[in-house]
């Protein structure tokens, strides 16, 4: 007698495969969506106010930083790299037409650059005054007089409260951002307001640290480094200093 094969055994087959392909579709769907968060601190996971909050929060607990990069202002783009603690700073501010260091070692402020930067336009008038000048300071560090219009805008730049506090603050309302990495570091950014407010990336690996700022409309990159990584303010040798009294000659810088 002939076998009877049952109608129904094409359709278990049918029926089986489709589970194994879809098996295998999640698998691959799973495998190609992996937590980005995996093996992190954990503060990628949490909303953009939080990140912000932790990221404050471990700027403001560090001894030391580094910044460096670009800053864009009406007056032109400068380039700045500065090494920062609670009682000073050294680094260097860089205009399209100078470079100039600075050191503060707590309320002593010291300026030092080349003749260029101290000599006046002659054009005014005193260009001889402005070339003695300019050659009895360059390559000196001046002392800066507390009593000089430019000490307080100058301490400023050295100051790691005050430049954390002016250059890493988001406007308007703050949103989440994409993962991403900062070097080696893996990161998650959030972003101010309407496109204009800023970015901040934050570190994924051990303390969430702020690691680059994109300020708001355009206004230059930063990045941060070294945090909690101490280093050394020494004063310069009395051989190396001008002390040059209550204000600082005139600069074309």
């Amino acid at each position: 007698m002939t076998s009877f094969v049952p109608p129904v055994a094409p359709r278990r087959r049918t029926a089986v495969a489709v589970l194994l392909c879809a098996g295998l579709t999640a698998a691959l769907t799973a495998c190609g969506s992996e937590d980005p968060d995996k093996g992190t601190n954990g503060v990628g996971r949490l909303s953009a106010a939080e990140i912000e909050n932790r990221a404050q929060k471990a700027a403001d607990s560090a001894d030391a930083v580094r910044l460096a990069g670009t800053l864009v202002s009406k007056g032109g783009t400068y380039k700045i790299d500065m090494r920062l603690k609670e009682d000073g700073g050294t680094g260097s501010l860089t205009s399209k037409n100078s470079t100039f260091e600075l050191l503060r070692i707590g309320d002593e402020v010291y300026l030092k650059a080349d003749s260029g930067f101290w000599s006046h336009d002659e054009k005014d008038g005193k260009g001889d005054a402005g070339a003695a000048a300019g050659d009895k300071l360059q390559n000196k560090y001046v002392k800066v007089p507390q009593g000089d219009p430019t000490y307080k805008q100058l301490r400023g730049f050295t100051d790691m409260e005050t430049l954390l506090d002016g250059m890493l603050t988001l406007h308007g309302k703050v949103n989440k951002g994409d993962h991403g990495k900062v070097g080696s570091v893996r990161t998650v950014q959030i972003l101010g307001g309407k496109g204009e407010g800023g970015a901040l990336d934050v570190s994924l690996k051990g303390t969430p640290y702020p690691l680059r700022f994109a300020r708001g409309g355009g206004g230059g990159i930063l990045t941060l480094a070294d945090w909690g990584l101490d280093f050394e303010l020494k004063a310069p040798a009395k051989g190396d200093t001008v002390d040059y009294g209550q204000q600082l000659p005139k600069s074309t810088s």
